[in-house]
């Protein structure tokens, strides 16, 4: 990246350039960002439409058999046998994390959470956005079988959310912009946590040293400044499959191996960073393959009169109400608060009547919501009402938000 580039090089050295063209190369890196998260956001609305009609179809047998086929991977003695849907969850899912684990690092070395002043606000967001509705959703499901799912509201799809900004083009500030994207980061951060400490299953102490040996490995790779990314590829291997038999969820593998990721660049060294190359790597298929099929895969519910009478309510309400009143309370108190402690400004050409609005996008939930749904709750009633309450409360979030914000510009 041109920034980091800029940021690395003394400044005696640097060719000179105008102030226009300084800010269009800042802010050419995010506006990618943004371009391939909206078309992103697109592709994995018509896959979840797919996933419902068919499974809402006459043939819907077939698009739940397809899920539960087993696939082998690996020679025998060693082989691994999951279903496509198993699969999708604790294989391709782990290539998202090590993009939202890049995205993560890259914003906390050179991006809006590098300084405290800058991160202040998101992160205030943010943790309004998880805690209030977490407790709203445990105020529904104080006991009983639904309790456990009290981190599926927490959860925000940057995708979605800045795929609805984009439909509204120019007429969003780019603060606004880059506030929501700095909150749904902070956001998958604390998803990233809740997934390790919360939902993790009976941890087999062997496999997780073997999972510590091998990350040990990768930070010394990282020191030693190796620049080549196979290395970190086969180790990264290594370390998927050890956290895979240790009971801590896969996905946690792809956030430890972007953290070791090296962001500098060498003095001399022509090109990118190894980070922002596989970073930028990693966007389209995530963005167009990964996402979509898990899309396409896991929010089929078939919506008969059976299923709602078999709903658990507390449930489908308790995400639905986290995820369209408690993402607007908790973004909206936390940022207030931020400012009025003068800990926090305001982004650049953002009122609150505009912030508010955003903060509706924030109930967004799809993508991580649906997977920890998955990790809560495995199979059965219980995950179709989160489904019901994820879809639901997602839908009207995105309408309200869009809907502010279009007025909003207007004004």
């Amino acid at each position: 990246m041109q920034l980091e580039r800029e940021r690395l090089t003394p400044p005696g050295l640097r060719p000179p350039q105008d102030d226009a063209s300084l800010v269009s190369r800042m802010l050419r890196p995010f506006q990618q960002f943004v371009a391939t998260e909206a078309a992103g956001g697109i592709v994995l609305l018509v896959s979840a439409i797919a996933a419902l009609i068919w499974s809402n179809s006459p043939a819907s047998h077939g698009y739940f058999a397809l899920w539960e086929r087993t696939l082998t991977v690996g020679p025998e003695g060693f082989a691994l046998t999951e279903s496509l849907h198993g699969w999708i969850n604790d294989g391709l899912m782990v290539v998202f994390f090590l993009l939202v684990g890049l995205e993560i690092k890259r914003e906390l070395f050179a991006g809006e959470l590098s300084s405290l002043r800058q991160a202040s606000l998101p992160i205030a967001a943010a943790l309004g956005g998880m805690l209030v509705p977490a407790a709203i959703y445990a105020a529904f499901n104080a006991t009983g079988a639904g309790a456990r799912g009290w981190g599926i509201p927490m959860a925000t799809d940057i995708a979605f959310a800045l795929g609805v900004l984009a439909l509204l083009g120019n007429r969003v500030p780019l603060g606004l912009r880059v506030f929501l994207a700095a909150l749904a980061i902070v956001d998958d951060i604390g998803a990233v946590l809740v997934i390790a400490v919360f939902y993790t299953a009976r941890m087999s102490v062997a496999a997780l040293w073997l999972a510590v040996g091998v990350l040990v490995a990768l930070v010394v790779c990282n020191r030693v400044d190796i620049r080549r990314l196979m290395p970190y590829a086969l180790l990264g291997v290594l370390l998927w499959l050890a956290i895979l038999h240790s009971g801590i969820h896969a996905t946690v593998a792809g956030v430890l191996l972007a953290a070791t990721i090296p962001f500098g660049t060498r003095e001399g060294e022509a090109g990118q960073s190894p980070l922002l190359r596989l970073e930028h790597g990693l966007n389209k298929p995530v963005a167009f393959v990964i996402m979509p099929l898990f899309a396409f895969a896991t929010p089929g519910v078939n919506l008969t009169r059976e299923l709602f009478a078999a709903l658990s309510w507390p449930v489908v309400l308790g995400v639905g109400f986290g995820l369209v009143v408690g993402k607007v309370i908790g973004i909206g108190l936390a940022s207030w608060s931020a400012v009025r402690m003068g800990v926090a400004a305001l982004p650049n050409q953002t009122t609150w009547r505009s912030l508010f609005a955003v903060s509706w996008l924030g109930g967004i939930g799809f993508t991580m919501s649906l997977f920890i749904a998955t990790l809560a709750f495995g199979s059965g009633p219980l995950l179709d009402s989160a489904k019901v309450g994820i879809l639901g409360g997602s839908l009207v979030a995105g309408i309200v938000g869009a809907t502010n914000l279009a007025i909003g510009s207007r004004r």
